[in-house]
């Protein structure tokens, strides 16, 4: 019996897959494909995100352990140093006392001479070995004295106490010492408490047009 063209046709549709992604030239997406491919390729995706897990947590593990150790080397540093700095303390704190004792031992003598009696005079030579050796005591650490008697007043070096009247040195000149000033290097340690001249009444307006010298002097 010979088919119709139109039974030809029939049996061609029948035997194309009515969803075959091939000959409809459908693309699918990534998604689509991992949920439409085999499991191997799931467990595939699954595998590589393990294993990217797996790094971080040993890179975040690695980036601890030299924390933990920086946190330990800085604090073994400190201490280190805490130890240094006491023993350095100790060591000028000896030295220090050390230089001190010849300054006891001329005290000692000087006090002994008086028990002695006599005129005086071994009184008086301990006294002067005493102060010589407490004052070359000081300048080995850098203590000097501050010269003040006939230098002009200054209030950064000198602290006023009196004034005097005198024609013998200008006005606003140390003509007198208390006691004496000190200082270590450059800085000042104690001001010498001084008496400053002034002009008479009948010179005080030699040199002043306002007749006003020595009144920028503080006394205290």
């Amino acid at each position: 019996m010979q088919k119709r063209p139109n039974d030809i046709d029939n049996e061609q549709r029948e035997n194309v897959p009515p969803d075959d992604p091939a000959e409809k030239n459908i693309k699918l997406t990534p998604d689509q494909e991992v949920k439409a491919g085999p499991e191997e390729a799931s467990s595939s995706v699954i595998d590589k995100l393990q294993a990217q897990v797996a790094d971080k947590d040993r890179e975040l593990a690695e980036l601890k352990d030299r924390y933990l150790r920086s946190m330990a080397d800085n604090e073994n540093a400190r201490k280190r140093f805490r130890q240094q700095s006491d023993e350095t303390v100790r060591l000028q704190r000896e030295n220090f006392f050390r230089e001190l004792l010849p300054v006891v031992d001329n005290l000692e003598r000087a006090v002994d001479a008086a028990r002695g009696g006599g005129n005086g005079k071994p009184i008086v030579e301990g006294v002067e070995m005493v102060l010589r050796s407490l004052l070359d005591f000081l300048k080995t650490h850098g203590v000097t004295q501050v010269t003040s008697v006939g230098q002009p007043f200054d209030p950064q070096r000198h602290e006023a106490v009196d004034r005097i009247e005198s024609t013998e040195h200008p006005p606003n000149t140390v003509v007198n010492e208390f006691h004496r000033g000190y200082q270590i290097g450059d800085r000042l340690l104690r001001p010498a408490r001084v008496a400053v001249a002034q002009g008479t009444q009948h010179s005080s307006g030699e040199g002043n047009p306002d007749g006003a010298d020595g009144d920028d002097v503080e006394t205290r």
